[in-house]
């Protein structure tokens, strides 16, 4: 049987629209560095986090929400913009992105109280939500497929998986030479950089007819926004609390608004036919499991190494450096690889792969060590998601209807972004319930839960004055809350396997004629 195409008009491959191109490794270069730029922006402010809460007095439930603001604007609005640069040209609108992205990188970095900053990042999710999506259609349209386009997915791909690790690494550098607003600051001359070589490097692509989805776009922000929140006040107050369930029936309800919408749009937002080829629809499925599972690996790995092991913001993020080669490397080589053996075996290997680094996690102790205990599972985890990104890219935009170019890109981001806000929240709720079921015997010495709360929202044990007995059991309990995070992720990315195995069915090389990919 052949691959399920999508309604007409016919499908059109995406390589089709791909002319030579004479500067084509100056446009990977400004494409590759706006995707780094928006993807380690959810991950830079991580190390940063103690600092800015220091400066501006946040509240322990307040300083999620510096990462949460960002994550939920990216992931509910992409897409929006993925649309956008079908109506109105992916030139034009990439470049619109980087400068809403770089304008708002610079009002953060002044930022002098929590709803100035948290604002900023918000709109900085929305500058990026209009970028990533048409950053990687712009790969569509600027490189052949085949070979050539794989290799520049595979440097995509790259900065895709590598960006969360060189934000850590950035934002460790940064925080400790000169202060957490530079973590903020830094984009404004790398946005600058791209706004203005783009013009110069990459072609402009045709519009099509139509017209935003606003109702579609404001139901599904505020839907996963009142979800996220919902999940987000579980870790602090119960399941059954009314801030809990208020928020998260209200999201379910605005999410199914959504639905009906989308179904009865003449311009749909989210076209419901893009789902009905299962090696498309598998690929989305996986990538939400990857952003649900791997980005809380960088909130609980980094507060481990800091607040556990007493490692520094600098030290912290040099940690992540193997992880950042690791990718690079691994990118690289799948790059060539999918061109040869197709994606579903390396889509069955990278998710086995992340789910044994994130086992190995699992495993940490409050003796634990750098080098013998950390390192290894870095490998694997960055091994597994530079392995399972390259043919994911790559599926995402094969085969798909030229005008619908934009909204099949933004799907993969969509799923990158929400799975990485609800894996905070859901992983962030699991583990502030495991420690504090460790601390069940320490509240009553300590006798204060509003520390106990501070404590398993991220709150350094150094910022409260706790007897030496207090301070080893509050580490233990905090590596429990850790470990068992991990072990829920490890979890999901076994699910991940799963879907490849049972739903992908690709078995030759992407970019064959349709006719011989077998499902």
């Amino acid at each position: 049987m052949t691959v399920e195409e999508d309604a007409a008009p016919p499908p059109v491959m995406a390589g089709d629209e791909a002319p030579a191109h004479r500067h084509a490794g100056a446009a990977l270069l400004v494409i590759a560095t706006a995707q780094l730029m928006v993807v380690l922006d959810a991950s830079i402010v991580n190390i940063a986090l103690p600092s800015m809460q220091r400066a501006l007095h946040f509240s322990s439930a307040n300083l999620e929400w510096v990462i949460n603001a960002y994550t939920l604007a990216f992931g509910g609005l992409l897409l929006l913009g993925g649309r956008t640069g079908d109506l109105f040209g992916r030139r034009r609108m990439f470049m619109i992105g980087i400068t809403i992205f770089s304008l708002a990188s610079l009002l953060g970095g002044f930022a002098t109280s929590q709803a100035w900053l948290i604002a900023a990042r918000a709109v900085q999710g929305v500058g990026g939500a209009i970028t990533a999506p048409t950053a990687l259609s712009l790969i569509a349209s600027t490189f052949a497929e085949g070979r050539e386009r794989n290799r520049a997915m595979g440097v995509y791909a790259a900065m895709s998986g590598a960006g969360g690790a060189i934000g850590v690494l950035l934002g460790g550098v940064l925080t400790n030479a000169l202060s957490w607003r530079w973590v903020l600051f830094v984009n404004v001359p790398i946005g600058l950089f791209v706004v203005l070589l783009a013009p110069r490097v990459l072609g402009e692509t045709q519009t099509s007819r139509g017209r935003l989805d606003l109702p579609g776009a404001l139901s599904a922000t505020a839907g996963m926004s009142l979800v996220v929140y919902g999940l987000i006040h579980a870790g602090s107050a119960a399941w059954g609390d009314l801030g809990t369930i208020v928020p998260l029936v209200a999201g379910a309800v605005l999410l199914a608004v959504f639905l009906i919408v989308e179904i009865r749009a003449p311009h749909a937002l989210l076209p419901l036919h893009i789902f009905r080829n299962r090696n498309r629809s598998g690929a989305y499925a996986i990538m939400l499991a990857i952003g649900t599972a791997m980005f809380s690996m960088f909130f609980f790995l980094t507060l481990f190494l800091q607040n556990v092991l007493g490692f520094s913001p600098l030290r912290a993020g040099v940690s992540y450096l193997p992880f950042a080669l690791t990718i690079m490397v691994v990118a690289g080589i799948t790059s060539q690889l999918v061109g040869r053996i197709g994606p579903r075996p390396l889509l069955m290997v990278g998710p086995l792969l992340a789910a044994g680094g994130l086992l190995l996690f699992s495993r940490l102790t409050v003796t634990s060590s750098y080098w013998p205990n950390v390192f290894p599972g870095m490998v694997l985890a960055a091994g597994g998601m530079a392995m399972s990104f390259v043919p994911l890219t790559l599926a995402a935009v094969s085969n798909v209807r030229r005008d619908e170019a934009g909204i099949a890109s933004a799907l993969l981001n969509t799923g990158q972004q929400v799975g990485g806000s609800l894996g905070l929240a859901v992983l962030g709720t699991i583990s502030a319930t495991a420690f504090r079921g460790q601390l069940t015997g320490l509240l009553s010495r300590l006798a204060n839960p509003v520390v106990v709360h501070a404590l398993s929202a991220g709150a350094p044990v150094s910022a409260f004055h706790l007897p030496p007995p207090a301070v080893g059991a509050v580490n233990h309990a905090l590596t429990h809350g850790y470990t068992t995070a991990f072990s829920v992720g490890a979890g999901i990315m076994l699910a991940a396997f799963l879907i490849a195995l049972l739903v992908v069915r690709v078995a030759v090389p992407v970019g064959a004629p349709a006719e011989a990919v077998a499902v």
